[in-house]
């Protein structure tokens, strides 16, 4: 368990909190720690932030929220993590599900939300939201945009953005932002960030609430050396490691029980 700060680089580590409360609170003191070392930098890039939707952004609003009057969201700029293939304001909408949770209530510029275009094909809505990301990001050629925080979740198969466990996306090194029309879980059509991207980025939290995540986590938040002991056959949670960053795993007691045994 641990209280608050920031994670060490390449170490992943397990927050386990007494219920959805203190986990949320745990989140926001993580988030406005790693908003604090990025201002003290004193980089003039914008704070990069991917938000996924399910049961993340309620998750994480109240103690994010907390912090509104220290952290600058002007400096903000936010993806998601992954999207369906629905309007901004549709009710499946990730993006739609941030901006009631949380993203309403801080004063991130309108221009700084990314959403997706759905006025073109599924494929190629993932191709612009990619040059998007790379125009925000400052980056090209074969650099990868960092991201200095991405939220995450975990879904009951062990999925995590759209990449779904048995999928090619599982696969895909090429592509930053792709597109899936086969979802297993509707809605079909989505676009999601691939694993080169999660793997780059400064921070990585994931959040699971609840005792119907339990035996899921056992597979997901495992050590380095089982994860390449399972190799293929690791759930697509279990795959998010930053190379040069931290993972954190934001979990209540309900949730933890399998790893505490």
């Amino acid at each position: 368990m641990s209280c608050c700060g920031a994670a060490e680089k390449n170490r992943m580590e397990v927050v386990v909190s007494k219920d959805k409360t203190e986990l949320s609170k745990r989140v926001g003191e993580y988030v406005n720690n790693a908003f604090a070392s990025y201002k003290a930098s004193g980089t003039r890039k914008d704070f990069m932030v991917a938000l996924s939707g399910g049961s993340a952004p309620k998750l994480l609003a109240d103690g994010l929220l907390a912090f509104k009057d220290n952290i600058d969201f002007g400096r903000w700029q936010v993806f998601l993590a992954d999207e369906r293939y629905v309007g901004n304001d549709h009710a499946d909408s990730n993006l739609r599900a941030c901006r009631e949770s949380f993203l309403n209530q801080v004063s991130v510029p309108k221009e700084n939300v990314h959403g997706i275009d759905i006025s073109v094909p599924v494929e190629e809505a993932a191709k612009k939201y990619q040059e998007n990301l790379a125009k925000v990001a400052k980056v090209g050629g074969s650099s990868l945009p960092v991201f200095d925080l991405i939220i995450l979740g975990m879904g009951p198969d062990g999925h995590t953005c759209s990449l779904f466990p048995g999928h090619e996306l599982l696969d895909e090194t090429r592509a930053w932002v792709a597109s899936i029309s086969d979802s297993p879980k509707p809605p079909p059509e989505r676009i999601t960030l691939t694993y080169p991207v999660l793997n780059a980025a400064k921070n990585v939290y994931f959040l699971a609430a609840g005792a119907e995540k339990k035996e899921m986590l056992v597979q997901a938040a495992v050590t380095d050396d089982k994860l390449k002991e399972l190799g293929s056959n690791a759930v697509p949670a279990a795959r998010v490691r930053p190379k040069n960053g931290s993972l954190v795993w934001f979990v209540d007691e309900p949730a933890a029980e399998g790893i505490n045994n």
